[in-house]
């Protein structure tokens, strides 16, 4: 597919946006929105968004220009300022208003959400903040560096020896923007079917807490203690001219790496076959490894890797991510009219393209621009459904990427059908971790469990030709059809997009493949951290004088959430025009646009980004400090010279600090080695909990580094209701992470029923959909075409 400008139509139609917002979070939202079609007007301070300035290698902006990354996050949108004229006339013509700010920043800006509500019923209101709205967090500062503290996510990255690792690159920004996209359109649905606004309440803490696979319920299924840090064995090694990128999630991918390095005793120890139980076997591993991967080039090692069909990648940076083959062959970076090259749009539609990629405005560009007029709706809004009442969707999707994207739907009300086979059940289900003392094993897959709440199961053996016919009833009632197989997979069944389609003109058929349907790279194989490793994440993710860090995954759920998001759009436009089409995502471009920020500066300015440890990018003074208890260590953020001089009355005024190069960001960042040597000294007679407190009343961005396993203790994330009860019929009661959002109006709660099990509903959805009787169900049973345990157990 072309996404060329050759005519066709963007997914969406007269959307019309409000953005107020001062971080990547909030202006990501707006992009995204923007590319599918919207118009956006961007309202920021007659200084211009402090976006404008930024970058993250530190190379200064030439006067009369913008950051690459402002140019990326804000090309196509408008831009009014501060004071606006009639802020009231500006909002009442929007659809969606996009703020990034907490309930009490919010009523600084004059902007209080259920007063809109309540004048303009048919308004969504997206806010984006660090906490949400509610919670004994809600007002505390806080960056993306002490979330990810907060959410787990640093605490179980990194070699004990040495400090948690924090991931590189603003990851979190990025999944709170796709998050807070989705939700927009999800609601915006809702209005065009006669249906109310909503202030749609987004936590960015929970939109990062869902970047971890649900470690709590891994050592609650699993029965295992809580997980500490460890790094992946193999994961980043080196090779005899650079780093190379290994993954192993099967235990037939293990299998086979060791016959491709050539070491059968890789296969003698049974814990091997789970990454789980490599860690302690780690110099064992690397022993036999690391000579044989000394011998041979990275690219050699690719080449051998593709012939075994294992995920290993080559790692990118900055100065290498428009160059890999894909990259070019694709043609997925596109010139921005600023001059640098950014990536397109992770999705393409065979039906609709996107936006035109136009320049970035000029602050307050747009001041005199008349405001849009009131939407008038002839009926009142009617009772509140869920967004996706009366959407059913046909689920092939395993692992997490895929099932991420269905979550999200099913949460907002579509009926999702999980099609698995006995012969091949999802592979997250097991893949992980193994019960040994229970007869249905497959049951207990924690990131199973966290992803496929709401859903319904059915097996169907697609190789068979009962399973087919069935599987094209299902599509021929069905809205969405989503896989993230191989390609080679669905053209092996025959149920390619152009197949589906001749079923149900309407369809809306999402492909999730890692490296696109054509090019290059189409049978490579990749899970999230092959990604991670390719764009450039696990490249600025680690110690300065250490190898890269696989950021562990968490491209998966970004990837799910892009999906959803252009599902939702592709929705808008079968809903206008009653077409359907093919929905491709590649899973790397997703990672490409969230990594962005490293080829535009090293394009622009030269600079190659790297890692910083958890100093990160940008002026803040930040790090990991160990306090007083065992492995207790500190997460904190000093942005501002008021949260400096904050933390230097709480310490006392220690005489060190009266040095005057400590009294600008530019000196502390300068001097950051002086002043982490003495944080260390203070930190490390403070009491963990306590000093996190202390620094929180004073509005300094703090967090301890705790491991993800114990997320459920997070006063702020139980008091929002993050985590809901559900009762699993074999696993019993689970607290199962909900979206990223306060419930909506009238709701109680997003999740009504708990994962299911293999092949649960066969007799519910193929009765009730596909009209076959008991006496087929039996047949189909003995045949293999469904069942409800793994062939061959």
């Amino acid at each position: 597919m072309s996404d060329g400008h050759d005519g066709r139509p963007t997914p969406l139609d007269d959307v019309r946006v409000v953005e107020i917002s001062n971080r990547i979070a909030g202006s990501y939202c707006g992009k995204l929105l923007v590319d599918a079609g919207a118009d956006v007007r961007k309202i920021e301070p007659p200084q211009g968004d402090s976006l404008r300035r930024f970058t993250a290698s530190g190379s200064p902006v030439p006067d009369g220009t913008d950051s690459p990354l402002f140019g990326y996050l804000n090309a196509g949108k408008r831009s009014l300022t501060w004071p606006v004229a009639d802020l009231g006339s500006e909002l009442a013509g929007a659809d969606v208003i996009v703020l990034t700010a907490n309930r009490s920043q919010a009523a600084e800006l004059g902007i209080d959400p259920h007063r809109l509500r309540a004048e303009f019923p048919r308004a969504v209101v997206v806010t984006i903040s660090d906490f949400g709205w509610t919670g004994p967090f809600a007002d505390r500062a806080a960056s993306e560096f002490t979330l990810q503290a907060w959410s787990g996510l640093t605490g179980f990255r990194g070699d004990p020896a040495g400090p948690p690792i924090s991931i590189g690159g603003d990851l979190g920004e990025y999944m709170g923007g796709v998050f807070a996209a989705f939700g927009a359109l999800a609601l915006r649905r809702r209005v065009e079917q006669g249906g109310p606004g909503e202030h749609l309440d987004l936590s960015m803490l929970e939109a990062i807490t869902l970047m971890q696979s649900g470690e709590w319920l891994h050592s609650q299924l699993l029965q295992v203690p809580p997980v500490s840090r460890t790094v992946e064995v193999p994961s980043i090694e080196p090779a005899k001219d650079g780093y190379i990128g290994i993954t192993m999630v099967t235990g037939q991918q293990w299998l086979d790496f060791a016959a491709m390095v050539d070491c059968p005793e890789l296969t003698e120890l049974p814990q091997l076959s789970f990454q789980i139980g490599r860690w302690a076997h780690r110099d064992f591993i690397r022993e036999r490894i690391r000579p044989w991967l000394a011998e041979r080039t990275v690219e050699e090692i690719v080449e051998l890797g593709q012939l075994f069909r294992l995920p290993i990648a080559a790692l990118g940076n900055g100065a290498t991510i428009r160059e890999t083959a894909y990259a070019q062959e694709r043609g997925v970076f596109v010139r921005n009219p600023a001059g640098f090259h950014q990536p397109r749009t992770p999705w393409l539609m065979s039906r609709c393209q996107p936006a035109p990629l136009r320049s970035a405005p000029s602050p307050g560009e747009a001041d005199d621009t008349a405001r849009w007029p009131r939407r008038a709706y002839a009926e009142p809004p009617s009772d509140p459904q869920l967004p996706f009442a009366g959407v059913r969707v046909v689920d092939l999707t395993a692992f997490w990427a895929g099932p991420a994207a269905t979550h999200l739907l099913a949460a907002f009300g579509a009926d999702v059908v999980k099609v698995e086979s006995i012969q091949r059940p999802d592979g997250i289900r097991y893949s992980g971790g193994m019960r040994k003392d229970v007869d249905d094993w497959w049951e207990y897959g924690w990131v199973f469990h966290a992803m496929n709440t709401n859903k319904r199961s059915v097996t169907l053996d697609l190789a068979s030709d009962d399973g087919r016919r069935l599987f094209n009833q299902l599509v021929a009632g069905a809205d969405v059809v989503i896989e993230n197989f191989s390609p080679r997979v669905m053209d092996h069944f025959g149920l390619t997009a152009d197949a589906l389609l001749a079923v149900n003109p309407r369809l809306v058929v999402a492909r999730m493949p890692a490296f696109g349907l054509d090019g290059p790279w189409r049978d490579r194989v990749g899970f999230a951290p092959t990604m991670e490793q390719i764009a450039g994440l696990a490249w600025v993710t680690g110690l300065p004088d250490g190898p890269p860090i696989p950021p562990r995954g968490a491209c998966d759920p970004l990837a799910g959430v892009h999906a959803a998001f252009a599902v939702t759009a592709a929705l808008s436009h079968a809903a206008r025009t009653g077409e359907g089409q093919l929905v491709e995502l590649p899973m790397i471009e997703t990672v490409m646009n969230a990594t962005a920020i490293q080829p535009m500066e090293a394009e622009v300015f030269g600079v190659t980004l790297s890692r910083q440890g958890n100093r990160g990018h940008g002026q803040a003074v930040q790090n990991l400090y160990r306090c007083a208890g065992a492995d207790d260590w500190i997460a904190v953020a000093v942005h501002t010279d008021q949260q400096w001089k904050a933390l230097v009355e709480l310490m006392g005024r220690p005489s060190w600090s009266d040095d005057d190069q400590f009294a600008t960001i530019a000196g502390r960042r300068e001097r950051a080695d002086d002043i982490d040597r003495n944080l260390q000294d203070w930190f490390a007679a403070q009491e963990l909990s306590r000093v996190v407190d202390k620094l929180a009343a004073v509005g300094i961005p703090a967090a301890p580094v705790v491991s993800p396993s114990l997320v459920t203790q997070n006063p702020q994330l139980c008091d929002r209701g993050f985590f809901e009860t559900l009762d699993h019929p074999r696993t019993g009661p689970g607290r199962y992470p909900r979206p990223p959002f306060a419930p909506l109006g009238g709701e109680r709660e997003w999740l009504m029923r708990p994962p299911p099990t293999l092949g649960e509903h066969n007799g519910e959805v193929l009765r009730d959909l596909c009209g076959v009787s008991d006496q087929d169900l039996a047949r189909l049973a003995i045949a293999g075409v469904i069942g409800t345990r793994p062939k061959g157990l």
